[in-house]
């Protein structure tokens, strides 16, 4: 039966079959003006349902290259579940980095317009706002499950995007490495006054704590790192976890000379981030265009790919780590007195940011404050059970 029909028969029925008096519902009248609206060949504005389904295509600035396909799959994870759960109307174009922008500026090309969404660490921008490094990891910080939790729940998320909204963006967590080493040395670490002119490549806050005790932080391109370490002009550089860490300076297919060749010496924890939480960085304008049931697919997408790449990185480390100390890399545990004193200066550099800066002292207040009652709920649970487990693994029974 047509719109019409049903409208004329409503309007015969109310007309002559109808009860005297009785007042037609306005729901009614206007069902019957659309009938004659459609009747007359007027066409209708519904947008809900013309629009459902728009075609959209995104493009992603990625800020890594996929030879850290762990990391680059992300983006590619979240780009396919965007389109499966839209029917392939909702398409995200992935770009490594450099195709757009530089690693270091993906954040800034979707402010400028020049891509739709980054992948990104929060903390490559943290020179222009110290508190970034708190949305990727911060040194003595929480661990991968807390920070998480943080983001999600402890209103970490709310206060990123209050700082990402003077340039009309949002974020959306989306991959962490986990646990992270701390990196390769060439010499051992002995106590805290080794720090002293020690030089390191490394970047963002991690590299002000160790300044601070007499290190120089080293900006160096990544194909000149094995070299750098070969003459002696680079003592140390970190870079993410075993799983990457052995594919270093190799080709993208394949794993190239071991680092343990030139800096024997792999240390752990790496204490300058407790993980290496990534950001999907999208233009809030462009989000809040998107139908609600592209919005939710993105986020959805985002948790899905968020997951992923943390269990990509706890499957595959310790078969790399393995191979790599097979390979000729020796594990060193920082000595206590390294680590109590590196973890006394960030906290007074904390202090003193937050002195100096208010939007890092709510950052930071947030985060130390979740920080210190996760690791009270830790040492009840997780650490008992994690250090009986490691205890009787070791005892092989």
């Amino acid at each position: 039966m047509s719109l019409r029909t049903l409208a004329d028969g409503s309007a015969a029925h109310s007309a002559g079959g109808g009860r005297k008096g009785r007042t037609m519902p306005a729901s009614r009248r206007e069902f019957m003006t659309r009938g004659a609206l459609l009747a007359a060949g007027v066409t209708l504005a519904t947008p809900a349902l013309a629009n459902a389904s728009p075609d959209v295509r995104w493009t992603l600035a990625s800020a890594f290259h996929p030879s850290l396909d762990a990391i680059y799959g992300g983006a590619q994870t979240c780009a396919a579940a965007v389109a499966d759960m839209t029917d392939q109307h909702f398409v995200i174009v992935v770009a490594p980095a450099g195709a757009i922008a530089s690693a270091a500026d993906a954040l800034d090309a979707v402010a400028a317009g020049k891509a739709d969404c980054a992948h990104t660490m929060l903390s490559f921008s943290w020179t222009r706002e110290p508190a970034f490094f708190f949305g990727s990891g911060a040194p003595f910080g929480m661990n991968a499950r807390q920070h998480a939790a943080w983001l999600r729940i402890g209103g970490g998320s709310e206060l990123i995007d209050a700082l990402l909204a003077e340039r009309g963006l949002m974020a959306v967590p989306l991959g962490s490495t986990g646990g992270q080493m701390a990196g390769w040395f060439r010499k051992e670490m002995r106590s805290a006054a080794d720090l002293g002119g020690l030089k390191v490549r490394i970047g963002g806050f991690a590299g002000k704590v160790l300044e601070t005790r007499g290190a120089t932080a080293v900006s160096l391109p990544k194909e000149k790192i094995l070299d750098a370490l070969a003459n002696g002009s680079l003592d140390a550089f970190e870079w993410i976890a075993p799983y990457d860490d052995e594919k270093f300076g190799g080709s993208d297919a394949g794993v190239g000379a071991p680092i343990s060749t030139v800096a024997p010496f792999y240390y752990y924890p790496g204490w300058w981030k407790g993980e290496t939480q990534l950001h999907l960085v999208v233009s809030k304008e462009k989000f809040l265009a998107l139908p609600k049931a592209y919005q939710a697919a993105l986020r959805a997408a985002a948790a899905l790919a968020d997951d992923g790449v943390r269990a990509h990185y706890d499957a595959a480390n310790p078969a790399a780590l393995k191979r790599l100390v097979v390979g000729g890399a020796q594990l060193r545990l920082f000595p206590q007195e390294v680590l109590e004193v590196c973890y006394q200066t960030t906290t007074d550099l904390y202090a003193q940011l937050s002195r100096q800066n208010q939007k890092f002292k709510a950052m930071a207040d947030s985060y130390l404050s979740f920080r210190s009652d996760e690791y009270l709920w830790w040492q009840v649970a997780e650490y008992s059970f994690d250090n009986f487990m490691i205890r009787e693994r070791r005892a092989k029974r």
